[in-house]
């Protein structure tokens, strides 16, 4: 019976750089899907200028202590269908509970993390202090939930609220 001897190949130059050369390869194509899959789930930054922000700020500050001094009762409910639509409905009075009426309100949906999947829902006065709005479309999950209501032009009321739909 033969005993077949394996002869160990020898480590060339050769062999050396085409390993070389494709571990760099993989660890380059890897590093390429990362960024690649970073950039596309980058939603953005949430201030286009730090420095338009911060000389607004004083301004937002003014605009809360006065609606403070207003003291709105505003009062939201948004439900979420199960064909995806979310309805809102406003209830508005001021201090002395007289409903407010002809005011422009403004309603938006925005993702926490993720600003590119925010919704605007059109408020319309529906009679006496109310207001409905409807948009189509909305995935279950948490949202902030900014109303916006101005009138002549003039914001006098903002509010924000984290909000789960399911």
């Amino acid at each position: 019976m033969a005993v077949s001897t394996r002869t160990a190949r020898p480590i060339t130059g050769r062999f050396v750089l085409v390993t070389t050369i494709a571990f760099f390869a993989v660890v380059i194509g890897a590093n390429m899907v990362m960024v690649r899959f970073a950039i596309m789930t980058l939603p953005g930054t949430n201030v286009d200028s730090a420095y338009s922000a911060s000389l607004a700020y004083q301004r937002e500050i003014v605009a809360a202590l006065q609606q403070n001094e207003r003291d709105w009762q505003v009062q939201a409910h948004i439900d979420r269908r199960p064909d995806g639509a979310a309805a809102i409905s406003l209830e508005v009075r001021d201090h002395a509970g007289t409903p407010l009426t002809g005011m422009n309100f403004l309603a938006r949906l925005e993702r926490p993390i993720d600003r590119r999947a925010d919704r605007a829902i059109e408020v319309n006065e529906a009679g006496q202090g109310s207001y409905r709005g409807r948009v189509e479309g909305v995935p279950a999950g948490q949202w902030d939930l900014v109303i916006e209501g101005d009138a002549g032009g003039r914001r006098m009321f903002l509010s924000k609220n984290r909000i789960l739909l399911n």
